[in-house]
């Protein structure tokens, strides 16, 4: 009878490397990601040629070649297929090297691969530059925000995660289903998070919009609406022992959605993430902590009446000061700039995108009072300067846009996770549409939501010896 139990064939396996380890890197694959990546450029294309347009995603040889001898342009594809589609099939690229024992700057890599073959053997047209852009940096943020998110997921199972997180880590990261699926043991191993700390916030609520100028392009603007939303911010700074050794160590995630939307473009509200790519943590005396350097972040805002998205770097600080013994103070300072794009969303056969460079600095502020309230204020501002596509078939020209962005939120605590909150966003873009005018937009919006909170104390880290632990 035989001795050898399949823990030891485990621990036999991962000797020989044949199982992931995350610590040493032994077991990862570079080719098993790129054939999947592969596999899925031409699962993606044939599905499209068969069902979306043939001509547009009929390849062949003549139009591989021609693309190899073409310079990237500005395409004309819908914003929302630019600005969302192709980050999110960016970050499946990305999932799919991350979860095979890749670190950040090889799926990186492998995104841009990925997003080559596409843009070369997927499509017929000529090469995309904004798509190079949204889907491979784009898809790193969001992919490795994603692989974040679904890891911490299965980390709450232990050894063996139940099958809601499975499905669920899948669902938030398809790569790191798929292969956790289809290839067992060699990629079960979960990534370590090296538990950092973490605030969670679900909100659903409802949306009144409270004032509209839109120079009449969007008669239809919704009035009152549903609001679900999404926030989580991961490796807040100031908790003892954690150390931001690896890109996303610290990151932040916000997704905002209307269910009511008048099209499923429309849906997508507010898509945020921002997360660390190089920097350490300070302290300032006994009651601040932070941390600084080099961000990488994309954003999508479609605030009814006009869209605004941009892939970023941005310098800049996190960080917490304890005001009193039960009040802190969370703030960020970020100044970056970016590549992207904004247009009208009144319109959707309307094309005014301006792509260009974007600078963009944003200021946030938190006052949390104990377990009992947060008062919230933030502000972003978009300067797009670039090439402006005409509202009629006018030339290109070049020229530039302003688009702010401001919110103040107050959040009280009823009991235990609960909590009720009210918001007020403001949203406004100035700009000068080439055969089309000055537009002056923006839209004012109140929100009443229930939360469920991830955190009793609205994410406060606490660091004071007397009084830890307490989360």
């Amino acid at each position: 009878m035989s001795l050898v139990t399949p823990r030891a064939v485990w621990s036999a396996e991962r000797a020989n490397g044949y199982v992931l380890d995350w610590d040493s890197g032994t077991g990862k694959s570079y080719v098993i990601p790129a054939a999947e990546i592969v596999g899925f450029v031409g699962a993606l294309n044939a599905f499209n040629r068969l069902v979306i347009d043939e001509d547009t995603y009929g390849t062949d040889g003549h139009s591989i070649w021609e693309n190899l001898h073409t310079a990237p342009e500005f395409d004309n594809d819908p914003f929302h297929v630019n600005q969302i589609g192709h980050p999110y099939q960016g970050s499946i690229y990305y999932g799919l090297a991350r979860s095979a024992g890749l670190n950040y700057w090889e799926s990186l890599a492998a995104t841009l691969f990925g997003s080559f073959l596409w843009e070369t053997a997927g499509e017929t047209t000529a090469p995309s530059l904004n798509d190079y852009v949204t889907t491979t940096l784009g898809g790193s943020f969001v992919g490795e925000a994603a692989f974040r998110m679904a890891s911490l997921l299965l980390e709450g199972g232990g050894e063996t995660p139940g099958f809601w997180r499975e499905l669920g880590a899948a669902v938030l990261s398809p790569g790191l289903g798929f292969n956790r699926l289809v290839f067992g043991d060699r990629f079960k191993p979960v990534f370590p998070s090296h538990d950092p700390a973490v605030y969670i916030r679900l909100r659903a609520g409802v949306t009144l919009t409270t004032s509209v100028a839109n120079a009449h392009l969007s008669p239809d603007v919704q009035e009152q609406d549903g609001s679900l939303d999404f926030y989580m911010t991961y490796g807040l700074p100031g908790k003892p022992g954690y150390t931001y050794k690896r890109p996303f160590d610290f990151f932040l995630f916000e997704f905002t959605a209307v269910p009511n939307a008048r099209t499923a473009a429309d849906a997508i509200e507010n898509l945020t993430v921002r997360g660390l790519l190089v920097g350490d943590k300070y302290a300032v005396g006994d009651n601040y902590r932070g941390v600084w350097g080099l961000f990488g972040g994309y954003e999508y805002l479609s605030p009814q009446v006009f869209n605004v998205a941009t892939t970023n770097f941005a310098l800049g600080t996190v960080g917490q000061w304890w005001l009193t013994r039960t009040v802190a103070l969370q703030g960020t300072a970020l100044l970056g700039v970016g590549f992207g794009a904004s247009g009208t969303a009144g319109r959707h056969a309307e094309r005014d995108f301006r792509y260009g460079v974007i600078p963009e600095p944003l200021l946030g502020l938190r006052l949390i009072v104990s377990d009992l309230a947060m008062l919230e204020a933030a502000g972003r501002q978009y300067w797009i300067v670039g090439i402006g596509k005409g509202a009629s078939p006018h030339a290109d020209e070049f020229g530039h846009e302003r688009i702010d962005r401001g919110t103040v939120g107050l959040t009280v605590r009823v009991f235990g996770p609960h909590a009720l909150s009210l918001h007020y966003v403001v949203s406004a873009r100035e700009a000068s549409v080439p055969g089309g005018g000055d537009r002056h937009q923006s839209v004012e919006t109140l929100t009443l939501s229930y939360n469920f909170l991830g955190h009793t104390r609205f994410g406060a880290v606490e660091w004071r010896p007397e009084e830890m632990p307490r989360r």
